[in-house]
């Protein structure tokens, strides 16, 4: 299927003599015109003038027409005819296949399928092929349906092919996305396509909603188990592609990628895993794979294509630009996740940043041509896209915001300056997101800062007083979660608040000791700290989540570790942690 630049092909002009009005119309035909006689082209463009009743996929009329000029042409030829019956595209291809035009003014958005029909012909009288099924499925069409010519030019079978409701609606899954329907001869064609077509959507819908009600994977709702108020729930395909031999990793990879969706309030309805020979430059899979994925999305109704491999600027153009759907990589997925939890100042301002670093490279245009905003006649030179406009813009934000964060900063360095004036010794809670590190702060101090089992429940540091039995004090801090291959411009707008470990006396690493990845989760925390040049800072290893772990075990892999093993949610485990820390910041203090 090739692409063409999108627009209506019928442009009206008015034209006016003396307070006279006529309307000229222009037609506009698509695809490969090389070769073509002027009294072809012409014939093809009367093609416009006709009208088909929005109960018929096609008339008699217009089929016999279609037949014959192709015929004449040696060339396959269609229209593109919008539920109202009018024609929107007349489009030419080769002897073996017709070329579909862009359809971005008629956007596919929340409806199941397009509302517009492909009716075209094959020379031989042949069924429909594996392309034309390819394209009924990736364009969410209405029907594709194809006329075959005969010898002398006149119309033999049609074939017709629709869309399916996915699988859950309470039919057997025949593994197809489509139906094909029996050929029947073009003259004995009766279908009232209306009727057809409309009870065909409704059924779509009710199976798209009773799969969301059953069938679907919710890993996650808003706030009290709602979906979060005024943002609608988001619906997503999860997709992983990874070098052969890496399934383990991968499958690890995926399984954190489902929890970074579940943080994001994202309902998963198919994970999709791929190990291929070589990663594809342009899709990053094989185009085939890819257009299989994003009809699988489609007919389930997903709103995106979540990628846990960060895409490049072009492999997201090129994956968006066939899947007509949201595409987001997993640097997204979490500054997202981010920008959604900030609640300081700092936090969003620092968040902020990162995104627009993130977004700046992704912005990219289609030539000056189509987006110039002035030049020409009465401007200076070739003028200012629209997309050099938008960089502009961005480059001006990031400007202001890294300003603003410096101003931020000086006001934390004043208030980590007031707090060395206590003299009081400071502990730093860091580790793996989700370790229960919030939880073990509010258990240690009494606090109620917020708990949530997600990632990145938590964003903004939280300082609190702890008492220890012996009558001494300490300021502990806890901080925003780490995570492996945590997205670039997130770690450096989050490098001016995480500077404040420097000063901290102790680092707490707390790991989730019931997580079966929690050494690779040490190993991604061990490799930021030595990031922000803290591998050498004393830190204590603490393994939360006993509870959910076999005690021994608990105890046995916390010892091989050098760790302390505890429960945040039981107190009772906490005087060994509690006495190791006072062994270590205060070494002369007798038992």
């Amino acid at each position: 299927m090739l692409s063409f630049p999108p627009g209506r092909p019928l442009n009206r002009v008015r034209t006016g003599i003396q307070g006279l009005q006529r309307e000229v119309f222009i037609a506009v035909l698509y695809g490969n015109l090389t070769g073509l006689k002027a009294h072809e082209i012409h014939s093809l463009e009367r093609i416009y003038r006709r009208k088909v009743p929005p109960s018929e996929i096609v008339t008699a009329e217009l089929g016999r027409y279609l037949a014959a000029i192709s015929r004449e042409t040696a060339r396959q030829t269609g229209v593109i005819i919008d539920r109202r019956g009018t024609i929107q595209f007349v489009v030419v291809g080769d002897s073996r296949s017709v070329t579909i035009p862009a359809l971005s003014d008629f956007s596919l958005g929340p409806k199941r399928l397009r509302g517009l029909r492909l009716v075209h012909t094959h020379l031989n009288d042949e069924p429909l092929t594996a392309d034309d099924m390819t394209d009924l499925a990736l364009l969410r069409l209405d029907v594709m349906a194809a006329i075959g010519v005969l010898p002398d030019g006149m119309p033999g079978r049609i074939y017709l092919a629709h869309l399916l409701p996915p699988p859950e609606a309470g039919r057997p899954a025949s593994g197809q996305a489509w139906m094909k329907l029996p050929p029947i001869q073009f003259h004995q064609l009766n279908v009232d396509f209306a009727s057809f077509i409309g009870a065909l959507e409704d059924e779509m819908i009710r199976a798209g909603a009773g799969r969301t009600a059953s069938g679907s994977r919710p890993v996650a709702t808003g706030v009290g188990g709602r979906p979060e108020a005024g943002r609608p729930a988001e619906r997503a395909i999860l997709i992983s592609v990874a070098a052969k031999g890496t399934r383990g990793a991968q499958k690890e990879a995926m399984a954190e990628l489902a929890e970074l969706a579940a943080s994001a309030d994202v309902t998963v309805l198919d994970t999709v895993m791929q190990r291929p020979e070589r990663i594809n430059p342009k899709y990053l899979m094989g185009e085939g794979k890819l257009k299989e994925i994003i009809i699988t999305a489609l007919q389930k109704g997903a709103t995106a294509l979540i990628f846990d491999q960060e895409l490049t600027p072009s492999q997201m153009r090129s994956i968006s630009e066939l899947a007509e759907i949201k595409v987001i990589d997993r640097s997204q997925l979490i500054l997202d996740i981010f920008a959604s939890r900030a609640h300081s100042r700092d936090g969003k301002v620092q968040v902020e940043l990162a995104q627009l670093k993130y977004r700046l490279p992704m912005l990219a245009g289609k030539g000056t041509a189509l987006s110039r905003l002035m030049g020409g006649i009465g401007g200076r030179g070739p003028g200012e896209t629209k997309l050099e406009t938008d960089r502009r813009r961005v480059r001006d934000r990031i400007s202001r915001l890294e300003k603003l964060l410096k101003d931020l900063s000086r006001a934390r360095r004043q208030r980590k300056a007031r707090r060395n004036e206590t003299g009081l010794p400071i502990i730093s809670i860091v580790g793996y997101t989700n370790a229960g590190k919030s939880t073990l702060l509010n258990a240690l101090t009494k606090s109620n800062t917020t708990v949530e089992n997600r990632l990145f429940a938590t964003l903004d540091t939280a300082s609190r007083r702890l008492r220890f039995p012996r009558e001494k004090d300490v300021i502990i801090t806890d901080t925003v979660g780490f995570i492996r291959d945590l997205p670039k411009p997130l770690f450096a707008a989050f490098k001016a608040t995480l500077e404040e470990l420097e000063d901290a006396d102790i680092l707490l690493h707390v790991v989730d000791a019931s997580n079966p990845r929690f050494e690779e989760q040490m190993e991604s925390v061990e490799r930021i700290l030595k990031e922000l040049g803290l591998a050498e800072k004393e830190r204590l290893t603490v393994f939360n989540k006993s509870d959910l772990a076999d005690r021994d075990t608990a105890e046995s892999e916390a010892r091989s570790h050098g760790a302390v093993s505890v429960s945040a949610l039981d107190k009772k485990t906490f005087p060994q942690l509690l006495k190791e820390l006072e062994r270590r910041l205060w070494p002369g203090l007798e038992d």
